[in-house]
This record gives C-alpha cells, sequence and structure tokens, in this order.
C-alpha cells in the first residue's frame, strides 16, 4: 500500500459516530441519522411545490395503459413519469398496491417500460433492466417509473445528440455540489414527490406503495425508503453494498457520491433505516460493479439491524447467478406476499 493509499484510508475510515449497536433505542437512532442524511444531501425544501401534473400521452398496451404525465418537483423543475396501469383497474374498483420503479444508467425510464430510446416498442434484447416496470404492473400493480433527472429527456441539452446511453450526470452533479446540494438528493426528493402525486391517484392504494429498484436506481430507491416511511416494502437490486466495498474502490458515477457521508454511517446502516420494513435484496453472483463480498458484508450488517429490530423475517434476499442486472425470480413472488 502506497502512502496516498494508506492516507486516504485513513480519512475514509468510518468515526462510527451513527453505526448501529444493540444498546442503542432503534427509533431514536433511526430518527437522528435520517435527519443528519438528509443534511448530507443537500436537505429539501421546507414547503413542496404543488405538483400541476398534466398527462403528455396515453397508450394502449398488452394488458396496461401506459400514460406519460409531467409533475413539478423542485419550484422550476418538472420531472416526466411513466405511469402503467393494468387494463382491469378503475377508479371505482377496490384500491391497487402501487410501485415506484427507478431506472440505472442507461437511456431512462423507457429503458425500463419496455420502449427503445425513440419510444417505439422494444425490439431487441432489455438488457440489465428487463423491463422490470412493465413486469410489475403484468403482476397487477400500478407502477410509477420516474425520469431520474439527468437521463433520457431529462438530459442536459449539450447532451441531447450524444448516445441515448449517455447522461449529465457529472455537469448537473458538480453544478449541485458547489452550492451544496447533491444530485442524489435530488432524485431522492424528487422520487418523494412521486409518492405524493401517487396518493393523490384514485386507483391506488396510499398504504400499499412499494419501491424498486436497480444500481443507481437502486440509490434512489434505498435512500427514498430510509428517509420515507410511505414506502411499505422496498426491493434493491444491484446496489446493497458498502461504500468501501464498491463507491470508493472503483470509479463511478458522481451521483454516487455525497459530501461527508461516511462521517455519518455506512451504507448499510443507511439502508437499515428502511427496518422493521420488508426490505428484499437481489445480488447477483457475476455483479462487477458491486461486488459479492461487498454485498454480503452489506447483508449481514441488515440482518443484525433486522433482529434488533425484531422483524428478522422481514429482511430477505435473492443470490442468483448474474450479473449487474434485474433477476425477478424471487423478488416478484416475495412483493406478492408483503404487498
Amino acid at each position: 500500500m502506497s502512502e496516498i493509499e494508506a492516507y486516504l484510508q485513513q480519512q475514509t475510515t468510518l468515526r462510527g459516530r451513527s453505526a448501529y449497536d444493540a444498546d442503542q433505542p432503534l427509533e431514536l437512532w433511526q430518527n437522528q441519522l435520517r435527519t443528519r442524511v438528509q443534511e448530507r444531501l443537500g436537505d429539501f425544501p421546507m414547503m413542496p411545490a404543488a405538483l400541476n401534473p398534466v398527462v403528455l400521452e396515453r397508450v394502449p398496451c398488452d394488458g396496461y395503459i401506459r400514460e406519460r404525465i409531467e409533475i413539478t418537483t423542485y419550484e422550476g423543475l418538472r420531472m416526466p413519469i411513466y405511469l402503467l396501469t393494468p387494463n382491469n383497474v378503475s377508479a371505482t374498483d377496490m384500491k391497487r398496491p402501487a410501485i415506484v420503479a427507478c431506472h440505472g444508467h442507461g437511456y431512462g425510464s423507457r429503458e425500463i417500460c419496455g420502449m427503445e430510446p425513440d419510444g417505439s416498442p422494444r425490439a431487441g434484447e432489455p438488457g440489465l433492466h428487463k423491463d422490470f416496470a412493465v413486469a410489475l404492473v403484468k403482476r397487477g400493480y400500478v407502477v410509477a417509473a420516474p425520469e431520474l433527472l439527468g437521463f433520457g429527456d431529462r438530459r442536459l441539452d449539450e447532451d441531447r445528440e450524444a448516445p441515448p446511453g449517455a447522461s449529465s450526470c457529472t455537469k448537473i452533479a458538480a453544478h449541485l455540489l458547489m452550492v451544496g446540494k447533491t444530485l442524489a438528493g435530488h432524485r431522492v426528493y424528487e422520487t418523494t414527490r412521486v409518492l405524493d402525486y401517487l396518493s393523490t391517484r384514485p386507483e391506488v392504494d396510499s398504504e400499499r406503495i412499494g419501491s424498486m429498484g436497480i444500481s443507481g436506481g437502486g440509490l434512489v430507491t434505498a435512500f427514498t425508503a430510509a428517509l420515507d416511511e410511505r414506502c411499505k416494502v422496498v426491493v434493491v437490486s444491484g446496489y446493497a453494498s458498502t461504500f468501501h466495498g464498491s463507491i470508493l474502490d472503483r470509479n463511478h458515477c458522481l451521483d454516487n457520491y455525497i459530501p461527508g457521508i461516511l462521517q455519518e454511517a455506512e451504507l448499510p446502516d443507511i439502508i437499515g433505516l428502511i427496518a422493521p420494513r420488508p426490505l428484499f435484496l437481489e445480488i447477483g453472483s457475476e455483479d462487477l460493479v458491486f461486488p459479492l463480498h461487498s454485498a454480503r458484508e452489506a447483508h449481514e450488517r441488515l440482518k443484525m439491524i433486522y433482529e434488533h429490530a425484531g422483524a428478522g423475517q422481514a429482511l430477505d434476499a435473492d443470490y442468483f447467478y448474474g450479473g449487474h442486472e434485474i433477476s425477478g425470480a424471487k423478488a416478484y413472488d416475495w412483493l406478492e406476499q408483503v404487498l
């Protein structure tokens, strides 16, 4: 280990201020850590802006209706969402559970909704996202797939001519960091606004809203659920890890970096803020982005937190043979049991 590497290791060693131990009351620890994590993310507006939803398109699909809806998140910032609703659902029916589905790096919300970048129907293989928003709506959920800031239609003008999978993450993140905010925080707050919107839908049971995300969408899903208890059940795919085992171990997109977060807690403790609500982890044996060894470490840490919360049965995981990708082999059945 070089002198520089040793110095960096010393600087990033967790001080342990917010690491959970069994001698602390769980709820008190969670409340304190939630406040500090939100501050590290850049804090959120005191008063939410009016949503002002607008329907941009409505398309009949195989077994469901796909709507493109735009809402206000921050003042001056609008976000498109794909809302997928099963055909047999109406406002007069019994309310349905809903899932917020968060895409990872790629070409945005179309990538999880069975579409090519231009909005045409999927022609090739679905890639790591496996069109999981479509898989969920076909299981009877109302699914909201937000376009995360920096992807797809929400790229900067200068990036619009770049290949569809190119993002604007780095420049947006850099600008936000210069004013004490983060791209991760913006994406998390915008996802809480998706929860606000779903709660206004007459066909949605606001007490039965879950979330599922992969990779960078796993970050958004995990942090949103950690801070917002309206996420009743959570599936995190290709993200559960430790900061040291992945984010600090290789070059990641700048959207993963949150100033000072290691002074608060390691990643498993932050994900542990979801306890005692049901949590499912998807972990690919060949995942090279969030490696198996650090995912196992995170899982073991989460087991301890959930056991201390008296909710050991609410935590589950699927160690599947595969890479950095959605599996769904066990997660979809698990969702049906808990939501």
